[in-house]
């Protein structure tokens, strides 16, 4: 499927784009953000471009987007702080989980082999596709609409920043809660790896004076931790 869309797309991205709340003047644009490369490379016609541009283009305007909203209402939050806070909205977990809020999944064009794997709720493909389409917005609309609406998608994670409860450094605070007690330490060891190098899960046990008190799984070594490092606060939670 190149340039010319089919009737049935056409209806497709008019359903989605009622989903957005965007009027796309030219649909082809949000038609090519939904496109994985799988699609692309499986695809007879040889002029299909899958959405990784777009979502090169998307992923800036969502670090811009943020990071004017936080500069502009936490001004007495420091620059440390405002790089760790934008690092905990504009992460793979909320981005994915906002996709499958617009059910961007149901859009996707997929190759056969990602289909059958799962690929239509994959986080990193529906954490790209929210990339792409933020990139498609931006192209088709200009920046101050794509900004806009940025901030309206992003709205419920700054509300928790207000609330001061957005920022779950586990890991820190694990540390913290350890080291209230003389000779205890924190370490973190890797247990396992699964999927292949593209895809790779991390699992990680957090030893605290050297007993297992938790362990976490991700998509990244750091994610992973944390999980692990949140489970072993729980623990020691409870046991006070």
């Amino acid at each position: 499927m190149g340039e010319v869309l089919t009737a049935k797309r056409k209806g497709e991205l008019q359903e989605l784009t009622a989903r957005l709340g965007v009027e796309f003047r030219d649909l082809t644009l949000l038609h090519k953000a939904l496109i994985h490369s799988s699609y692309a490379n499986e695809a007879k016609e040889k002029n299909i471009v899958h959405n990784e541009r777009l979502e090169f283009l998307g992923d800036a305007v969502l670090e811009l987007a943020s990071s004017t909203y936080l500069y502009m209402h936490f001004p007495q939050m420091p620059e440390g702080q405002l790089t760790k806070t934008r690092a905990s909205i504009v992460c793979s977990t909320s981005l994915a989980e906002l996709a499958r809020t617009l059910h961007l999944g149901d859009y996707l064009l997929l190759g056969h082999g990602e289909e059958m794997s799962g690929g239509r709720d994959r986080q990193t493909n529906l954490e790209d596709v929210f990339e792409a389409v933020i990139g498609a917005i931006y192209l088709d609309q200009g920046w101050d609409t794509a900004k806009d609406y940025v901030t309206r998608q992003l709205m419920p994670l700054f509300k928790q920043v207000e609330q001061g409860a957005i920022l779950k450094d586990y890991k820190t605070i694990l540390q913290e809660v350890v080291y209230q007690e003389a000779q205890q330490t924190v370490s973190y060891e890797l247990v396992g790896t699964s999927g292949p190098d593209h895809d790779k899960t991390f699992t990680f046990n957090v030893l605290v004076t050297g007993k297992v008190m938790g362990t976490g799984t991700g998509r990244s070594k750091k994610e992973a931790e944390q999980k692990a490092a949140r489970q072993a606060l729980e623990k020691l939670t409870n046991k006070k």
